[in-house]
């Protein structure tokens, strides 16, 4: 282990912004992770995964520790579930697919999702009406101050839309070691109603789709839509969907009878961000080197040596023109740094 001076983050971010560490060390062991935590307490620190849902609009003036820790493995097994624990620094997708070789199903909605498992119990990521929290076992972190490690257990996460208390009460507290699942191992209970899995199982011609089919299907759905980040820079998703009240659902279908939409309870309807962003006129739109994406304006892009504060400028804008037109707020997905 060894710390290293002013290192470039453009490959550590899949937006590839050329943003500068002014320290920077790679932890590959938990013992690594302790001893530096130790010895530079209470030195500022910037904690980097996959680097995946985050937006780099400054440097960062503090010691940045890239987390990867590696290894996969089943903790415990019955006849029908077992418990998987994932090390922070694995890859999440080659997770999903290391779980689908083994038929281990209950992830397969979250196909082609980037980033690492250290950061997935942070957003309580989800795709395709899957979210994490619906396969979460429990994770261990590592205190800041006292490097203790500490076993979280869902209720402890106190997971909502995108959310978990890593990014409130706990945020910059702790740092996600590993991440155990509970995955099922045969009867696997598909989830193919939401979006377009249903069409696409139909055009690839599966009538009794397994958990691969499903992965496959989500994955060519995904990357019909999505933007390859080796290929041009983003960050997936850059909102949140809204949630509203069905009062003012109401009023959004007076002059938008089509509006696709959600029902997530009695009240509350959930709007496609990306709907109103196309409808808001920014679908495709460029601006020199960064724009939205030309296939999902849900996605923020940067085309090349674009300034993260330029696609944050962007992000203002936007919000800001959705709220004025369909008065709803749409959050930030990504963390703004």
């Amino acid at each position: 282990m060894n710390v290293r001076e002013n290192v470039s983050l453009k490959d550590f971010n899949t937006f590839g912004i050329d943003a500068k560490a002014n320290r920077y060390t790679n932890i590959t062991t938990l013992n690594d992770l302790k001893y530096i935590l130790k010895t530079e307490a209470p030195k500022p620190i910037f904690i980097l995964g996959g680097g995946s849902n985050m937006l780099l609009t400054n440097d960062i003036d503090a010691l940045v520790f890239h987390i990867n820790l590696k290894g996969t493995k089943i903790l415990e097994e019955t006849v029908n579930h077992a418990i998987v624990e994932a090390q922070a620094g694995e890859n999440w997708h080659e997770f999903v697919l290391w779980c689908l070789e083994n038929n281990l199903g209950g992830i397969e909605n979250l196909s082609l999702i980037p980033g690492n498992i250290g950061t997935a119990p942070i957003q309580n990521i989800g795709a395709y009406g899957v979210e994490l929290k619906d396969v979460f076992h429990s994770c261990n972190a590592i205190n800041i101050k006292t490097q203790e490690i500490k076993t979280f257990s869902k209720l402890d996460c106190q997971f909502g839309y995108r959310e978990s208390i890593f990014k409130r009460g706990l945020k910059s507290k702790y740092i996600i070691t590993s991440v155990c699942l509970q995955l099922t191992k045969n009867n696997h209970k598909l989830q193919t109603d939401y979006g377009a899995i249903t069409s696409e199982l139909g055009r690839l011609k599966i009538e009794n789709p397994s958990i691969k089919d499903v992965s496959k299907a989500v994955i060519n759905i995904r990357q019909s839509k999505l933007p390859d980040p080796k290929q041009i820079g983003n960050s997936g998703s850059f909102f949140k969907n809204p949630i509203i009240s069905k009062i003012q659902f109401e009023e959004l279908k007076k002059d938008f009878p089509n509006a696709p939409h959600y029902i997530i309870s009695e009240t509350e309807i959930k709007i496609p961000a990306g709907w109103l962003i196309e409808i808001a006129g920014f679908k495709g739109k460029r601006f020199g080197n960064y724009g939205v994406h030309n296939k999902q304006a849900l996605v923020l892009v940067n085309y090349g040596e674009a300034l993260g504060e330029d696609i944050f400028k962007l992000a203002k804008l936007i919000q800001k023109t959705v709220l004025r037109l369909f008065d709803i707020k749409i959050e930030t997905e990504v963390n703004i740094i």
